[in-house]
């Protein structure tokens, strides 16, 4: 199978979704560059999840400032080169500020993310891992990350929900949709092959690739 016309991939999900441990995996099998979230370099993180209204445009204006200069340093280097895969979509962003922020901080985060004037290229192809809520709670609880340990269960449908509205409008790169209820890439390698084989054959804009228990 040949996936040499995907030079630039990006995976992405709700926390929990699997979405990093993906994009290396995918990288190392097509020999590509990463390009990742880095949410352990956010200091704000921690305190989001202890006082999430008191932290979210700290955190959120974090997350931008970093995903901006990644994107500029991805925009002037050569990292297209070897391929590149990574674990976020910068068009998301606006998806965790209108649900983190009241109205007068989305205000502002709307007149930061315009002034940066971000430059994103459009990926070749978007990896939309979704998972219900209950499957994504016992994933987080595995990985065991402190901070996330406290985690709301209405926080997370919240987030899953935005994440289902923001991929049903998008229409930007040729999007896979794919459900991991019963897959798993990171420890079950047939799942991996599965996947590699469905990006391969994926011909139209929009495709959902699953798999019964």
């Amino acid at each position: 199978m040949s996936l040499s016309r995907y030079r630039y991939i990006v995976v992405e999900g709700p926390i929990g979704a699997g979405k990093t441990s993906l994009t290396y995996k995918l990288a190392e099998r097509m020999d590509a560059d990463t390009l990742l979230e880095n949410a352990s370099d956010n200091p704000f993180l921690p305190r989001f999840y202890q006082e999430p209204r008191r932290y979210a445009l700290p955190t959120q204006l974090h997350f931008l400032f970093d995903r901006s200069r990644q994107l500029r340093d991805l925009a002037q280097g050569d990292l297209f080169r070897a391929g590149t895969v990574s674990d976020f979509l910068i068009d998301k962003d606006m998806l965790f500020a209108r649900l983190n922020l009241d109205d007068d901080e989305f205000e502002l985060y709307q007149k930061v993310y315009a002034d940066l004037a971000l430059q994103a290229s459009t990926p070749d192809l978007v990896i939309y891992l979704q998972a219900p809520v209950e499957v994504l709670q016992e994933r987080v609880r595995r990985r065991g990350v402190e901070f996330e340990r406290g985690m709301d269960a209405g926080y997370l449908q919240r987030l899953a929900n935005s994440y289902s509205e923001f991929f049903h409008r998008y229409e930007a790169a040729p999007l896979l949709i794919v459900n991991t209820s019963n897959l798993n890439f990171a420890e079950n390698e047939a799942d991996f092959e599965l996947l590699l084989e469905r990006m391969s054959k994926m011909r139209g804009p929009r495709e959902f690739f699953s798999r019964a228990a």
